[in-house]
């Protein structure tokens, strides 16, 4: 594969860079900044105050790329650009940027535990159990999730430019029948404490793994998906 090209490829997304940079910072920045206000105001409370606000990235991050799939890929196909390039491309974009916000996360969460909670007890980068560690621990976790959550939005995208609203309903309707499932296989052979004893014992470096497994599977699946696609 023509590395050259794949970097074109990334070059081509960073065009929109007002969503690469504006939209995971800006949603991250409101939700900090509420949430630092709120725990803030509250009278004589103690002791580290966890919040979910550092989800705003994450969740961003899926409509990154969302947007990266439906703004950019009719143009560079247009252009002579192979689907499989094009993929790789833009995967090499995700990892890229999941690398370096992540980095960004782990320092901020070490500012966090140098200041007491930006003073006044807020766990916000600090994320209990996935991110409580070293900052390269915590760096390689929020990597993955990032990039995780980038290549899912890609694959949605994906589904949808090929099959349309059917498709996209029909690959929502198989994820949630896989977790059914799961559930009920696991209620009949009362599998519940043994999973709760995998997850209550399992490291963050363990979860670490898990979901970057996920994210070599999802990959897989938006690759089959885009080969398929027309425009």
């Amino acid at each position: 594969m023509d590395w050259n090209i794949l970097i074109k490829v990334a070059r081509l997304q960073l065009a929109d860079r007002t969503s690469l940079t504006a939209l995971p910072w800006g949603l991250l920045a409101i939700a900090f900044t509420v949430s630092l206000a709120v725990i803030g105001s509250l009278p004589g409370h103690h002791g580290q105050i966890p919040v979910g606000g550092l989800v705003a990235i994450y969740l961003a991050f899926f409509a990154l790329g969302v947007l990266s799939v439906t703004h950019s890929l009719p143009f560079a196909l247009a252009l002579g650009v192979s689907r499989r390039s094009y993929y790789a491309g833009t995967a090499l974009l995700a990892f890229c940027l999941a690398g370096v916000y992540g980095l960004v996360l782990a320092v901020l969460a070490v500012i966090e535990g140098a200041s007491s909670g930006w003073g006044v007890g807020l766990h916000f980068f600090r994320v209990a159990y996935i991110l409580p560690g070293p900052w390269y621990l915590t760096w390689l976790t929020s990597f993955i999730v990032l990039a995780l959550m980038f290549i899912y939005g890609m694959w949605v995208a994906l589904v949808y430019r090929r099959w349309n609203v059917p498709g996209l309903l029909a690959f929502a309707a198989a994820q949630a029948i896989v977790v059914v499932a799961g559930v009920i296989a696991a209620s009949r052979a009362g599998a519940w404490p043994a999973i709760g004893r995998f997850f209550t014992t399992l490291s963050a470096a363990g979860l670490t793994g898990l979901l970057a497994a996920l994210v070599m599977i999802l990959l897989a699946g938006g690759y089959a998906t885009i080969r398929g696609v027309t425009v």
